[in-house]
């Protein structure tokens, strides 16, 4: 079930490469709530599987998929300029999560722990 198509398009330079996030959304069991949240912030949301979504905005695309009893899987491509907006953006949302950040050979940029601040 799609939860929204209006948000904005991820802008092509970021379509072409691989995935450099990716992440653990901490105590979520359901990744229709995480792209619920994103919706909310004014991204788009599609189903990608059963329990998957893709959430796109025009400088990250990422998928959601539930992963065991407590936890949901991130990964896509963000725009290297904009990897700590969505540690940020995790945050408010009040996603707990770790984020790793890779550029084009795999090599580990950073690494980020957030929690919901409140």
């Amino acid at each position: 079930m799609d939860t929204a198509n209006g948000g904005p398009e991820l802008d092509p330079r970021w379509a072409a490469p691989d995935d450099n996030v990716c992440g653990v959304l901490h105590g979520c069991r359901d990744a229709s709530v995480v792209a619920a949240r994103f919706v909310g912030a004014g991204w788009s949301s599609r189903s990608s599987s059963w329990h998957g979504y893709e959430l796109e905005t025009d400088w990250c695309r990422i998928e959601v998929e539930p992963a065991g009893e407590r936890d949901v899987l991130l990964n896509g491509v963000v725009d290297p300029d904009r990897v700590d907006e969505l540690g940020r953006l995790l945050d408010r949302l009040g996603l707990p999560c770790e984020l790793e950040f890779e550029d084009g050979d795999d090599t580990l940029l950073c690494e980020s722990r957030g929690r919901p601040s409140g």
